[in-house]
Order: structure tokens, then sequence, then C-alpha cells
């Protein structure tokens, strides 16, 4: 039985559909930022897609699904974050034709091969290291230049511990952050400093262990330190 179907009582729906609203103020930023960066990257043709109409398409899943209606706010914030993702990565893979107009498993070889480990893919164009992040290098001859906006930039080095960074450090490792870090890894970090989603439900989102979660952003945090000093 669907959300909309077990959702008859009007005081019921409106509880539900508040809990729905409140995980949206850091959805929205989230889904914006992965946009942005699929449509730099190539990955997506620019102003196809946006923000509001993936979110809404995840509602309506939401609504459609057999979801426990009394769940509590935070539940429901993560189910949210997890159709979505999968939302994405499911456009991501159909749409990655556009990236150099190159097949996908050649899209995934090139970001894979980016890193010195070994990674598992599956079906769904989802990869996490098997092991930890080892050998991380600046792609520096990219010709792909990725600028994020202040609040961005502020976000991600207040995450990884960095203070002090000047004006060309900042445009320098920015613009080419997400090109030498593959994208499901990249989307990890996100959820964490963009979605604003702790390690704990960051694993849940993405159905991986924890500690896996918590290795895979201590090392690119550890290496993304490295290279600018």
């Amino acid at each position: 039985m669907s959300v909309s179907e077990k959702l008859l009582e009007k005081s019921a729906r409106t509880t539900f559909d508040k809990k729905v609203l409140s995980a949206l103020p850091h959805l929205h930023p989230y889904v914006k930022h992965r946009i942005y960066i699929a449509e730099t990257t190539g990955i997506l043709p620019k102003n196809m897609f946006s923000s509001n109409g993936l979110i809404d398409e995840s509602i309506i899943i939401l609504y459609n699904d057999d979801f426990d209606v009394e769940a509590d706010a935070m539940a429901i914030k993560l189910e949210l974050f997890r159709i979505v993702d999968n939302f994405m990565n499911v456009l991501f893979k159909n749409e990655a034709y556009h990236k150099n107009t190159i097949s996908t498993d050649e899209i995934l070889k090139k970001e894979i091969s980016k890193l010195s480990e070994d990674y598992t893919v599956d079906g769904d164009f989802d990869y996490i290291l098997n092991t930890e992040l080892n050998d991380i290098s600046y792609h520096q001859d990219e010709d792909i230049s990725l600028n994020l906006y202040s609040d961005k930039e502020a976000s991600i080095l207040h995450a990884f511990d960095v203070k002090d960074l000047s004006a060309s450090q900042s445009s320098k490792v920015f613009s080419q952050f997400y090109n030498w870090l593959p994208f499901n890894v990249s989307n990890i970090v996100d959820l964490y400093i963009i979605g604003k989603l702790d390690f704990e439900s960051i694993a849940k989102v993405k159905k991986i262990e924890q500690k896996r979660v918590e290795a895979i952003f201590d090392k690119v945090k550890r290496t993304f330190r490295r290279h600018i000093e």
C-alpha cells in the first residue's frame, strides 16, 4: 500500500507533509550542487535538469512507496536523500554519453584511473572504494575549470579543517577538486558537506558501513590538505 493510500485522514497527511517539507532546506542545495558538478564535468547537458524537478520526482516516488507514514522526520529525510541519490545515479548513467561522446564504460574507467586504488563498480553507476583512498594526484592539465560559489568553498575548507588559504590557492584547488575526485566519491563528500548529513546517516543513504564512509572522507580530507601545503 502506498503512502498516499495510507494517509486517508487529513491530519495524518498534514503531519507527514510537514516532515517531508522539513527535509527540503538541506536536500535542495545538495541536489542543485550535484547537478552543477555533473553539468560542469560533462555528464549532464547544461540547463536540462533542475533541482526542483528531481526533488519533485523523488517526492512522488516516496508517496507511491510502501513507506512507514508514522516515521520520524529524520527517517523521512534520509529516505528522500536515498531516493533522490538513486534517481540521480540512474540519470547520470543514462546521460553520461554526453561526456566526451564516449561510452559509459570508458567514462568510469577514466574516473577510476584518477586514483591508484581498486574500486567496486556495480550496474547502477555506483562505485565505492574497496579500501581506503590512497594516492590522489591532481590533474592540473584537465581542460575543465570548475568554479564553486564562495559559500561552497568555505564549507569544504571548514570540513577539511583548512584555514588561511589564499585566493589564488583557493581558485586553483577548487577548479580541479571535482575533476580528480571520482564522481561517486565526491557524492559522499557532498552528502556530508552540502547535504549536512553525518557519517551514520550517509551510511544509511548509501547502504554501506559507517566506518567505510569515515575512511573515505578521512582519506580525501588528508590528501586534500597535503596538496595545498
